[in-house]
Formats: C-alpha cells, structure tokens, sequence
C-alpha cells in the first residue's frame, strides 16, 4: 500500500537466524542473561490474540524453529480464542504472569504501553541488520514514533470478498465499485427464502471499523489522511454533512440486505456467513483469503475479491492496519526475547507467516511474487497501483482511550440496529466524544 509494493526481498535470512550466544549479559535490554552466560535454560511464555488452528501450528512451527537455533531456549505458546483474547492478555500482564512476548496490534499498543507493559525496542533495533529489509511502512511501525515497541508481522487491508456466480445471476456485470453498488446489488441478490444473504454485516464486536470505513469514504475530499478521523479543518468526520448519507448507506445494508442474525455477528461469524455460502458479499482483511480457499462449500470459481468500495466522488480510504510482536516490560528473558521479535520478523519466518495468512507483507520487493499477483490477491495489487482511488489513510488507533471508544461504538451501533437511536443521534455521539477527547489532551 502506499507506493510501497508487495513483494518480497532477499538478503536479511542469514543475519536473522539469530544465536543466542550472542546475546551475553543484558545486552543493553535490561533483562537477564542469556543461556550463553550463565548457562542455564531459559523459558519464554509468548501469547497470540488473532487465534486459528492453522496459524498457531504455524507459529509453533516457526518456534520450533527458532528454538533448533537457539539451543538451552524453550517458548511456550499460548493461544486464546480470539474474542476473548485482548481481554484475557490485557488480565495476563495487568497479574504479571511471566509473559515475555504477546501479539501486539494497532488498536492495543496505545493502552499497552501507556499502562507500561511494553519494553521499548529501540535500543535494540539500532543493532539489528533485518531493518534494512523491511518495506518503508513497516520500518516506520518498526521505529516507532516516541518508542518502538512491537515489530510488524504484516499488514491487513480492506477488499471486497464476493460471489461471482450470483453475482452474475443476479444480472450485474462485476462486482460492486461502491458502497451504493454494494446496497444495489446485495439487495438484489438477498433471498431469505433460499437461505441467501447479499451481506456478511458487522454488528457484533469491532462492528465501529466497517461504519468508519464507509464514513471516511464519503468525507474522503476533505480528511485528514495523517488521522482519518478528523477532517482537514480540524473537527471530526462524524460531524460532516456527507457522513450522515454515508450511514444510512451503510444501515440500509442491514435493513435490507443481511441476515436477521447479523445484528451480533463479530469476525468468526462474518467470515463463517460468507464460507458457507450463504452471504454473497463480505468486508475484510486478506487474511481470510486462505480460510475462503479452505472452505469446502465453495469453488475457487464461485468468489473473488474487488478492491475496496469507493464514496460517492470515486475515492475509498484504505485504513491500513497492522500487528506484529512484542517484548513486555517484565520480561525477566528481555535478551532472549528480543532475539525470538526479532527471528519472527526476519525474511524466512516473515515471509513465511504473511504467504499462509494472506497478509500485505512487511519484507521490501514484492511485485516479482507470482504470490501476490494472481487470483483474489489482484485486488490488492489494484489497490496499490491506484493510491489516488484507493488512499491510504491512518486511524488514531494508537490513542489511550482507542478501547473506551470501541465499546462505547459498539453499544452505540447494537442501539442502532435495535431501533433505540437513530443514525443521526449515533454521529452526534460519535462527534461529541471524539471533540471532547482531542479538547482535553490538549
């Protein structure tokens, strides 16, 4: 995204396979010494949020890894269910329970490190040679901006996951280019009685992301790209004239284009709703490009992906997300755990893990991939050869009140589709907090 392409470069494996060894002391971490040193085992506890069976036997198998290279290095993973995961790591390092490195993502890194959980890697990435093989928007989450506390594992980027086959059927010539076409055509296509649905909607946990996404959509001539929350003149999106049509859009989506049960679908739901073939259209990260290819209810020709839905003037903002991995403060194994960040995010293990979890990667050159350049990841490759259409934007995710605003949105949305408040008096509130949070800091 960006101008940055998705490939993948070589020249940072062998630098990366880092040895232990070579981590005497506290090596400038603050942590203990390392096995080198003193000779004894050390035993890493690392935690994931963005559990799956599949991804976790693959970071067990990078970890393994990892640990043939590191001999006397045990890492234990631990990998709860997704919804229930920031929580149960927020509970984890509120007790101190000897985790060393956690998934850290954009929407936790704020309230991680402002509590103090996160060890800043700074010191420790000046040394480190896989730098230079880093994508400039990975070297940029890399370094940090005040301190560096996680590595990017890969990035998550919006496109339209459709069916081909009703789409067709349904009389339309492609896919939906914009929010108004996705509402054409879902309704279109949106079939009770045959159980078929036009739209996985979001009404569950993290349902504010896609409301957001449609909004910064019709606001897009005007926003702050720098913080795709607040316009150019400084107030906020949720305020703009054009945001109210862009909600009724999005609501009408519900209303009359999804099934009754969407009302509390998160992720596993919304993903299930399109695999199993009866949603025809669905919102998401590429990540669940491999679940889809999974699925045995769908051919590779009955769906496809299209680039993300344009606003009313032609444009789309692409809220580039992105999560990696992390060393806590308490660490008592900073060195060691230092060296398995590092590992994860060198070319081999990187590549690895961003090809099995369909992610925009985070290691430099990427358009020689025949990876990345073939069937629902075409989408992705439109997007970044199109950055005036398809803008790449930031969300203030890295604010310390980021998760007080996903469960006010999220009540306030679940208001919505229960009919207790309307969509204007939804953006009014969205307003009124985001006004008073940017006046109190200052």
């Amino acid at each position: 995204m960006k101008s940055t392409r998705l490939t993948i470069a070589a020249g940072a494996g062998a630098a990366a396979l880092l040895v232990l060894a070579a981590c005497s002391g506290d090596s400038g971490t603050g942590g203990s010494s390392s096995t080198g040193a003193e000779g004894g085992d050390v035993t890493l506890q690392m935690v994931e949020s963005l559990t799956n069976p599949a991804r976790t036997e693959l970071i067990r198998r990078l970890l393994d890894d990892f640990e043939s290279e590191n001999p006397g290095v045990t890492v234990e993973l631990v990998s709860p269910p997704t919804e229930q995961a920031d929580r149960t790591i927020q509970q984890m390092l509120q007790s101190g329970s000897g985790v060393d490195v956690l998934e850290v993502r954009d929407i936790t890194v704020g309230p991680f490190s402002n509590n103090g959980w996160l060890y800043d890697l700074s010191d420790d990435l000046a040394d480190w040679d896989g730098l230079d093989a880093l994508t400039e928007n990975a070297r940029a989450v890399a370094e940090g901006d005040g301190g560096s506390y996680f590595l990017p594992y890969g990035f998550y980027g919006l496109s339209l996951f459709y069916r081909t086959d009703l789409v067709e059927q349904a009389g339309f010539d492609g896919p939906p280019e914009s929010w108004q076409d996705l509402l054409e055509q879902a309704t279109a296509i949106q079939d009770p009685a045959n159980n078929t649905y036009g739209y996985a909607f979001r009404g569950g946990q993290n349902a504010n992301s896609n409301v957001v996404v449609a909004i910064e959509a019709y606001v897009i001539d005007e926003l702050d790209t720098e913080n795709a929350f607040l316009m150019e003149d400084g107030s906020t999106i949720f305020a703009a004239d054009e945001a109210q049509e862009a909600v009724d859009d999005y609501f009408a989506l519900f209303e009359q284009a999804s099934p009754p049960s969407a009302v509390s679908w998160g992720y596993p739901e919304m993903v299930e709703g399109f695999t199993n073939g009866s949603t025809a259209f669905l919102l998401q990260d590429p990540e669940v490009i491999a679940t889809v290819q999974e699925s045995t209810t769908l051919t590779d020709e009955q769906w496809d992906t299209a680039p993300l839905l344009v606003g009313p003037t032609g444009k789309a903002a692409q809220p580039l997300a992105v999560a990696g991995w992390g060393v806590t403060e308490a660490s008592e194994h900073k060195a060691e755990a230092v060296a398995l960040v590092e590992f994860l995010a060198s070319e081999g293990p990187a590549t690895e893990f961003a090809q099995a979890n369909s992610l925009v990667p985070i290691i430099a050159s990427a358009a020689d991939d025949e990876f990345y350049a073939e069937g629902p990841w075409t989408s992705y490759v439109t997007m970044t050869e199109n950055p005036d259409t398809y803008v790449n934007v930031s969300q203030p995710r890295g604010v310390s009140w980021w998760t007080e605003w996903i469960q006010k949105s999220d009540q306030e949305i679940q208001n919505v589709l229960l009919g207790n408040m309307t969509t204007a008096e939804l953006l009014e509130s969205w307003d009124t907090f985001w006004t008073e949070k940017y006046a109190a800091e200052g």
